[in-house]
């Protein structure tokens, strides 16, 4: 089967919507990355004090336990996601990418609400993981069907030959939301009390992110429509792409996990830094404020390049390089910990991931073809940061504290991305595509 089979059934004939008038550039990249910064923001502010909410949710008399518990609540709001995937994609093909994207902000909004406010199990008990649980089901749902929509918005606005910049602004946003939720960190660690930050301080990152919400809704309810068949239903969206395009879908998967783990274990820093290096808070926090600014800088970089010398190389030769260096960085900052180690190599892991993940999600975005695109996109990346990026810092911080081998995040490293490379060769080159 050819992973780029194209042969539509009946049921999705009709005329695709095909916007008459295109928005201006800034108002598309804000417009399609906001959900996706938001998205970030939150988890990246989770993954900061997950120690914290460990404690204000998940006592135990063991402290590994309790944050074990914290990560794994982290993880479940990648359970949804499929679903969010499945439903939100097939309705952006099917109503049009501006419904889809204003559904998928507001659900963000009730999630993050929900975690901010929940009381503590030493006011309700039981209730207050549920709650905390519930609001992140909530976000998974709307996260699993945002980057779908988002992106084929994007893309489908863009000039052909800025394609690659565009797309790769999606991750770029992901860096300036890292960037700003560890501004914040830092801030607060530094002005805030240990006691202070675990009892009120660590929910005010939460309560900042839902400032942004109002002005995401605005911006895309602004918005002109870029495709959408009423005639089509979400069945037959989903059962096309299975049956014509199953071949890319798997190949997608398999590419894209590499950079999914490497996204997550970047995120895991701070933790890493805090329960393992036994480096300072404020330190650990910084780490991945470098991240950001690695992450927004080379996705840009990246998707940039790959409008000018394909979009195959960029994706093959930075994750190649990742490869070979993660083991020397990790075992760097295990046997010097402190800040220029923790700093630079974190750094170094996140510009070599990001060089790849920019030009990787433009071409898993051109190869579907307008009719599912969203679908597809959305399908593939739900799928991949549930198995792979809702897992990865529970696998890490369980390998860790079981076999006491701080070295856990490079080995994982390494071997998703032996297989993503592999699968990266198979892809064929869609800078020149017309995908429309």
């Amino acid at each position: 089967m050819s992973i780029v089979s194209d042969t539509p059934p009946a049921i999705l004939s009709p005329r695709l919507a095909v916007p008459s008038t295109m928005p201006s550039s800034r108002q598309a990249v804000a417009a399609a990355v906001i959900g996706n910064a938001l998205e970030f923001y939150d988890f990246t502010t989770y993954a900061f004090f997950a120690v914290l909410i460990g404690k204000a949710f998940f006592p135990a008399q063991d402290g590994w336990v309790s944050l074990l518990l914290s990560v794994a609540t982290f993880g479940v709001g990648f359970v949804t996601r499929p679903l969010g995937g499945i439903f939100i994609g097939a309705y952006a093909d099917r109503a049009g990418r501006k419904p889809a994207m204003l559904l998928t902000i507001a659900l963000m909004a009730v999630g993050m609400l929900m975690i901010a406010l929940a009381p503590g199990y030493a006011s309700i008990g039981i209730a207050a993981p549920v709650l905390v649980v519930l609001g992140r089901m909530i976000q998974g749902f709307a996260l699993g069907g945002e980057v779908g929509p988002s992106t084929a918005f994007l893309l489908e606005s863009a000039p052909a030959d800025k394609r690659g910049l565009f797309g790769s602004w999606q991750l770029a946003s992901q860096g300036a939301a890292t960037l700003v939720a560890g501004m914040i960190g830092v801030v607060l660690s530094l002005a805030l009390t240990t006691a202070q930050m675990e009892s009120w301080g660590w929910r005010l990152p939460f309560l900042l992110g839902l400032v942004i919400v109002p002005v995401g809704l605005y911006i895309r309810n602004k918005l002109p429509e870029t495709a959408g068949n009423a005639e089509a239903t979400t069945g037959a969206v989903f059962k096309r792409l299975l049956k014509s395009h199953l071949g890319l879908l798997l190949l997608v998967i398999t590419a894209g996990m590499c950079g999914t783990v490497t996204t997550y274990i970047t995120n895991y820093m701070t933790t890493y830094a805090i329960t393992t290096l036994h480096l300072p808070a404020s330190l650990s926090i910084a780490a991945t404020a470098v991240v950001g600014i690695c992450v927004l800088v080379f996705s840009l970089v990246g998707g940039w390049l790959s409008d000018r010398i394909g979009r195959r190389s960029l994706m093959i030769v930075p994750r190649a390089l990742l490869l070979v260096i993660a083991y020397p960085a990790f075992l760097l900052m295990i046997r010097q910990p402190g800040a220029v180690t923790l700093l630079s190599m974190s750094g170094l892991i996140a510009t070599l991931g990001s060089l790849s993940a920019g030009p990787g999600l433009v071409a898993i975005t051109e190869l579907f073809p307008r009719a599912i695109r969203s679908a597809g996109v959305s399908v593939a990346y739900a799928f991949i940061v549930t198995v792979f990026g809702g897992t990865t810092q529970l696998v890490v911080t369980y390998l860790i504290g079981v076999t006491g081998d701080p070295l856990s995040p490079a080995y994982y490293l390494i071997a998703t991305s032996v297989i993503g490379v592999l699968a990266m060769f198979a892809f064929p080159e869609t800078n020149a595509r017309e995908i429309d």
